[in-house]
């Protein structure tokens, strides 16, 4: 039975609930497997915070290329995905081993590479046919290799630009890292390289190297949000997981990522809500 002078301290908290309750949950901590764009380019460090804050949950991030994010939630070790790899995305949800895709933002994907530009690159927005000139210059080039969702779009391109990069010995490098390593190379050899913007914006060690082709509407890069599917590992934070994403998804965190800056230039622009099934 309520008391009286209890009344007015209830009355308050049932206000507090009311307000909270769309984010309120226990505390407790999820793993984000997210990519190397969004830790890198410190997004994440700049959105977390937020999140937390607004419902108790720690969030663990485990920043690695979409192809092992994807993996990681095949195995039940993450309980929610920040990546932007489309056919891996729509099979990991088909398998069962994801639910259902939420978009949250997009940048785009340049080419990059030195200065003095021997294989005669700038002002072409194509990106193919950019490729096509690196390739018939065989102007050294540097791929990621590590089966991330760039490296995995950067080979789609080369197969739109119909050249086989896989016998192309003496010019197409593989680091199998990530992106910071693979500019840091393709600094040092003086060679050409796919980067996300956001990442590159954030980069610090460009040295010679400068954006030579962007604004081809097929480098567009698509970031969506995947909880990991309970039903199929039932270990996993659903409750919390799913809490993220409708907060990363939500109008509150939608206006951050659109605020997140480096000198002045956006690094990703919002999208959500849409879900894609």
């Amino acid at each position: 039975m309520v008391t009286l002078r209890l009344i007015p301290l209830v009355l308050c908290w049932l206000a507090f609930d009311i307000a909270t309750s769309a984010f309120a949950i226990e505390d407790s901590q999820i793993v984000l497997a997210s990519t190397t764009s969004t830790e890198n380019s410190g997004l994440l460090q700049f959105l977390l915070p937020a999140f937390q804050s607004r419902t108790g949950i720690r969030v663990h991030v485990i920043a690695i290329g979409s192809g092992q994010a994807i993996r990681l939630a095949k195995n039940g070790d993450a309980d929610v995905l920040l990546v932007h790899h489309k056919n891996s995305e729509e099979k990991l949800v088909a398998e069962g081993h994801a639910l259902s895709r939420h978009k949250v933002m997009y940048n785009d994907y340049i080419i990059v590479g030195p200065q003095n530009d021997p294989a005669s690159l700038s002002n072409i927005k194509d990106a193919t046919k950019a490729l096509r000139r690196i390739a018939t210059a065989q102007a050294l080039f540097v791929s990621r290799g590590d089966y991330s969702g760039t490296h995995m779009a950067e080979r789609k391109l080369w197969r739109e630009a119909h050249i086989n990069v896989d016998a192309a010995h003496s010019w197409y490098r593989e680091t199998g890292s990530g992106m910071g390593a693979a500019l840091n190379l393709a600094n040092g050899m003086g060679a050409y390289t796919v980067v996300d913007r956001a990442t590159w914006l954030a980069f610090q060690n460009k040295g010679t190297l400068t954006i030579l082709s962007s604004g081809d509407p097929k480098m567009r890069n698509q970031y969506t949000v995947l909880a990991v599917n309970p039903g199929r590992h039932p270990h996993v934070q659903a409750a919390a997981a799913k809490l993220f994403v409708k907060w990363i998804t939500s109008p509150e965190a939608q206006k951050l990522i659109s605020h997140y800056k480096i000198s002045g230039e956006q690094l990703f622009y919002p999208n959500a809500p849409e879900v894609i099934e």
